[in-house]
């Protein structure tokens, strides 16, 4: 707010007034693109950021040039685009069907029965639990997770893995994460603790089902006499109220 020696005025005024209005809008963040090379593997899918994307099957074995922005992934080679995907996050995978040709699909299915081979030889249920992972319309990408189970294999041995895979089945669930997490808890062995119900717990006003016992009695005989409006009570303390039927009006006595 000093007076400037050389403009004779002060500099917030003369910004305010003269520069603020000539200043554009402050522009949004740049998106930084990812350059990197990456190989087209066997199961017709290339890693990028974590997240696979299928590219044509004339390609695997080979190395792309890839540019990834926040919206798109192209793929390249020498120059010449050869695919694009929407941008997956971390985890994700973006297949299109038509990247595996119809004449590779034998090839494809027999690399399957290779790897569903290689897994029953470590166990039976090791075997079935590579077959329920490839249970899927386009079963070879998911021969990663077969290659993973595999590799679990190499590092705990066939009986842990065995046992997980063993109790996976019979729980119904298929995931490979999960036996990795169970393996590395060592909990293959264990039964899984099902979660109670919620009634289970007595809640705060919960009564114990012996005060709503009652002492059940029978008909009357057709030779009884019924009760008058003075008649004396039986038994006191009980603490039950009856009705008894008297002239042209009901009474309630303690029995």
């Amino acid at each position: 707010m000093r007076t400037h020696g050389t403009t004779a005025a002060r500099p917030l005024e003369v910004f305010d007034e003269d520069e603020a209005p000539l200043l554009l809008a402050v522009p949004a963040v740049y998106d930084v693109p990812i350059f990197k090379q990456v190989k087209v593997h066997r199961d017709f899918h290339a890693e990028v950021a974590k997240a696979l994307y299928s590219i044509p099957g004339q390609w695997i074995g080979s190395t792309l040039e890839v540019r990834a922005d926040s919206a798109l992934v192209k793929f390249y080679a020498r120059g010449t685009l050869v695919k694009v995907h929407p941008r997956q996050p971390a985890g994700g995978r973006s297949t299109d069907p038509k990247d595996l040709p119809t004449e590779k699909v034998g090839y494809a299915m027999r690399d399957l029965d290779r790897l569903i081979g290689t897994c029953a030889g470590h166990g039976d249920c090791v075997g079935i639990y590579a077959e329920r992972l490839l249970d899927d319309p386009l079963p070879w990408i998911r021969m990663r997770a077969v290659y993973r189970l595999l590799g679990m294999v190499r590092r705990y041995g066939p009986g842990p893995v065995e046992s997980a895979c063993s109790t996976a089945l019979e729980l119904d669930v298929v995931s490979v994460s999960k036996i990795a997490s169970m393996l590395e808890r060592a909990t293959e062995t264990t039964t899984p603790l099902l979660p109670a119900a919620g009634s289970a717990a007595p809640s705060r006003f919960t009564r114990d089902p012996a005060e709503f016992a009652t002492e059940r009695t029978g008909p009357a005989t057709s030779g009884t006499t019924p009760a008058t409006a003075g008649a004396t009570p039986a038994t006191a303390g009980t603490g039950h109220l009856t009705v008894i039927v008297g002239g042209n009006a009901d009474t309630k006595e303690t029995r």
